[in-house]
This record gives C-alpha cells, structure tokens and sequence, in this order.
C-alpha cells in the first residue's frame, strides 16, 4: 500500500484508490504507485475486476505541475516512457476495469481514465487534455487511446484546443460511457463491475486481449490472435462447466470457478 494510492479489494472487487488531496496530483510517486497497485490488482486471483477511483470530489486534475516545470529535454526523455508504462500497467490489467469519475480528470488524469475499458462520470465531471495549453502535448497515452476511443477529428478538436469537455457533451462523442448524478458514480462503477465477479476469469481475460490486442494491428493479425485466444480457452475448467451447463440447463445458468 503507497503513501497516495492503494488497492482496498471486497466482494472480488478491487478499487484503486487514488488519494492525494486536494486534486490528486499525479507526481512522480503517485505514478509508481498506480504501477505498484495496478500489478497488485492483476496478480490477486481474489480481485476479478477493479474500479479506479480519486474520490467523491475528484479523479485527478492532471499531472504534478510545479514538479514537471523545471526539467530539462535529457530529464524528461528519460521519464517519458517509465510515465506511459505506470498508466499503461492500468491498461494491462487483464480483467474488466472501470474509472469512477468525479469532479475533474484532465490532462494525465483523463489518460488515466483511458487505460480503463470503461468511464463512468458524474453529471458535473469535466473532462479533456489541456496539456496544448502548457506548450506540451499528452504524454502518457493521451493522443494514442483517445484517438482509437473517439476518432481522429475528435480526438484533435480535444487535443489542440485543450479544452475542458463537460460531462453532456463527453458521454455523446464517447469520452466517457455513462453519466450519473456525482453521488452515485462510485455505487454504479461497482455495479458495473460486480458482474464480472463470478465470470469465467480466464474468457473475460482473453476477450480484453483480443480487443486490445487487435487494435494495435491489421484486421487479418486481429483474426488470428482472436483464434489463438478461443482455442485455448478449450484448455479451461470454465469452458466446460459453461457449455456443459448450457447443455443441461440452457444459457446463463453456469456456476464459473475461475479457471
């Protein structure tokens, strides 16, 4: 458990926690400690899916500013990539995930946001990558998911302006996926992911994988990895029990383990 992130994990759901007020500033340490808590959260078999959250007030504002001013060009290029590879342990987990948005996520706290497979914002969030308005650009994933999220156009309308999108607009270009009032963002993030709990761990894995990983390349590569990825879930104990107790008992009824 960090000093500003942790992993608190009940009903086979794990919430990464992010908690550094008043905005959760993303510094250097709060990087490495949503790495830490990310690799955590894939590694324990009793966490099935997982929320990212900065609390009722915020997700995060963006990155440590004050702590970024100062660098020089040799100083930045050697953090850049640890940077995109602490957010990109949040993509990699291999298990359904969803960011629980309130108040602002912007600049690294929307790529944050991005590396989850789902954004549930509350009424009033205000979302965007404002790092134009630094003389910067996203740097830790910013232009690469929300281009593949929402498209080009889109994704240059949000990047050059910098602008702050409010939570109408996000959910209809499909910045986000859901909005609800701010005090029920946590409890829908957790209904969301409590349907996962009890699913066949292993499916839900490779299913995330050949998403993702098709995306990265042509449709004939995607194919292929999708066909690797089916056949070898024939080696789990889940797709027995599945289309056994399809057989006997029609769809939906299967008691998964997880295996």
């Amino acid at each position: 458990m960090g000093e500003f992130v942790r992993l608190e994990v009940e009903g086979g759901i794990g919430t990464i926690r992010l908690d550094r007020p008043p905005m959760n500033a993303l510094n250097r340490q709060v990087q490495e400690e949503i790495r830490a808590t990310a690799t955590e959260a894939t590694q324990r078999a009793d966490v099935r899916s997982v929320i990212v959250y900065g609390g009722p007030k915020v997700f995060a504002a963006g990155a440590d500013i004050k702590e970024m001013a100062g660098l020089s060009y040799s100083e930045m290029a050697e953090r850049a990539v640890p940077l995109s590879q602490c957010f990109a342990a949040v993509a990699e987990i291999p298990k359904p995930t969803v960011a629980a948005v309130t108040g602002y996520a912007l600049g690294g706290g929307f790529e944050l946001a991005l590396c989850c497979d789902r954004r549930i914002a509350g009424d009033n969030a205000k979302v965007g990558q404002p790092e134009i308005l630094l003389g910067i650009i996203p740097g830790a994933g910013g232009t690469q998911r929300l281009a593949r999220l929402i498209g080009p156009s889109k994704a240059k309308d949000i990047v050059y302006t910098g602008r702050f999108v409010e939570a109408d607009e996000a959910v209809r270009i499909g910045m986000v996926d859901e909005v609800v009032p701010p005090d029920d963002v946590y409890q829908a993030a957790r209904s969301w992911a409590g349907q996962f709990t009890s699913g066949p761990a292993r499916a839900l894995a490779a299913a995330k994988g050949a998403i993702d990983g098709g995306l990265d390349g042509d449709l004939a590569s995607g194919l292929k990895l999708e066909s690797h990825l089916f056949a070898a879930l024939f080696a789990t104990e889940d797709q027995k029990i599945g289309m056994q107790s399809f057989v006997d008992n029609g769809p939906g009824k299967a008691n998964f383990v997880g295996k």
